[in-house]
């Protein structure tokens, strides 16, 4: 029986929008994790079980996985809901897992957090998400409970699940390589950087042969694969510039033809050109997405691809005039993954280097994008930098914050000089997420994006023009709004 509502542990700094995350042990740890388990259970696998109920569950390199891992399979257990752990995981190894399988899951990482943190994604029978809107919030309150409770309610001894150990990695770079087919591609050399993340342990396996599939023509070097969560050489987010230094040197050192860069659970991934030089994700999801659109009209299919606001025009250009249906989406993954389901889309793509598959049951996927960014580039004769030249036309500035006192005051400065008084002449505007500002079907084509942090008082900028010298301008004039109290 769990304690009235008033007396609930606040669990809201820790079990956010889309997923749980926190510092471990002041946040989350072996009591909070049972909890949360077992109203998973009560929330999420048991209304929607038709047969024995069963969880998947797995952990990236954190110190601190096993142990939550175990207390959270406890709280599964005494709900009655059996238990597959498969060890060591990415996050889309998860995902994998969830959807090939067909029963909910739970995924144990920080992603790119430092050391310190751990936390959970969660999601349905398929991959499908959990988030604040689908059942988050409910398993935060209930945990809360059972936290005040002391306790969680447990089913008769001969109703408690079972755990039973599993590995699935095999399976999932199988599932991988079915997808993609990188057998017939010239040779190239690929330097990885895992970050001492999860790419250590799953590109071995899908572009090696450390899953015992035959060997395909790459020559990997790699770059910390040692798993460690302690991040011994350098944080394990690629979206910080200074994150990518080492894969940018080894890239030219060894004269590759590319690099690759995984965050810390490696649902993400990061492309470098043979210069050392960053392609940009959206120049990834035009890349990636022109491949899947053309395999869906060679179907017969009429593609749709979901892009969110942030990415750069040259997505809905370029997809747009291949034949497909492109769909502007907020920022974050549990929107794009709505949208994917909603629109049985083909693929998309984030600026933050997450890219989705329907054949990945509409969820994310770092390795699955890097082989198709494999199989373009080894499918031609020419570099990556000539390759990916024609999917960056235009001028981007990037995501600059800007810590401001009054972010409403910020935002009504920026409406009255481009909106209210057109000082830039007529544009169109959008709130679909934030403020969006867009020149484009004028001259010269620029827009911007304005959105406020959900948890922070900051503004968050991106500009993108069709010039440098345009964007520049544009860049430095929202921002001269924006921090005009001097802010920065």
């Amino acid at each position: 029986m769990t304690s009235p509502a008033a007396d609930r542990v606040d669990l809201t700094a820790l079990i956010k929008a889309y997923d749980v995350r926190g510092v471990v042990p002041d946040e989350l740890n072996p009591a909070v994790a049972r909890a949360i388990g077992a109203a998973f259970a009560d929330v999420v696998v048991l209304p929607e079980a038709t047969e024995r109920p069963r969880v998947i569950i797995a952990n990236d390199m954190r110190p601190s996985g096993p142990e939550l891992v175990a207390a959270f399979a406890d709280g599964l257990v005494a709900r009655g809901v059996d238990v597959i752990r498969i060890g060591l995981a990415s996050t889309d190894g998860l995902y994998f897992a969830s959807g090939s399988l067909g029963i909910p899951g739970a995924m144990f990482t920080a992603s790119h957090n430092p050391a310190q943190y751990n936390g959970i994604k969660l999601c349905r029978a398929g991959a499908r998400p959990v988030g604040q809107d689908s059942g988050l919030t409910t398993v935060r309150e209930l945990a809360g409970d059972y936290l005040a409770a002391g306790a969680v309610p447990e089913v008769g001894p001969a109703e408690r699940g079972t755990v039973e150990d599993r590995d699935m990695l095999a399976e999932y770079a199988a599932f991988l390589r079915s997808l993609v087919d990188l057998s017939g591609i010239r040779p190239l050399k690929v330097v990885v950087d895992a970050g001492n993340g999860m790419g250590g342990f799953t590109a071995p396996a899908v572009l090696g042969t450390g899953a015992g599939l035959p060997a395909l023509p790459l020559d990997i070097v790699p770059l910390y694969f040692e798993l460690d969560g302690t991040f011994p050489n350098h944080e394990a987010n690629p979206l910080e510039p200074e994150n990518l230094r080492d894969l940018q040197a080894a890239v030219v050192e060894h004269d590759a033809d590319l690099g690759l860069a995984f965050d810390g659970d490696a649902d993400r991934c990061f492309v470098i050109d043979e210069h050392g030089d960053p392609v940009s994700p959206s120049a990834i999801t035009a890349l990636v997405g022109l491949r899947e659109v053309e395999r869906e009209r060679a179907a017969g299919r009429t593609p749709t691809v979901i892009h969110n606001l942030i990415t750069s025009q040259v997505v809905p250009d370029l997809l747009g005039a291949a034949g497909a249906t492109t769909v502007r989406t907020r920022v974050g993954h549990s929107f794009i993954k709505a949208q994917m389901a909603e629109h049985d889309a083909v693929f998309g793509g984030e600026h933050s280097a997450h890219y989705y598959f329907r054949d990945f049951f509409f969820a994310d996927t770092g390795m699955l994008a890097a082989m198709h960014v494999l199989a373009a580039l080894g499918g031609q004769p020419h570099p990556l930098s000539a390759l990916s030249e024609q999917y960056q036309p235009y001028s981007a500035s990037g995501e600059i914050n800007s810590r401001v006192a009054d972010v409403a005051a910020a935002r009504d400065r920026v409406i009255e000089a481009y909106v209210t008084q057109q000082g830039a002449g007529p544009v169109q505007v959008d709130e679909l997420d934030g403020l969006t500002v867009s020149h484009w079907a004028g001259h010269p084509q620029w827009w911007f994006n304005l959105r406020a942090s959900n948890t922070e008082p900051l503004l968050r900028l991106n500009v993108e023009a069709a010039d440098e010298d345009i964007m520049e301008k544009v860049r430095d004039d929202v921002l001269a709004l924006v921090r005009q109290d001097g802010d920065a």
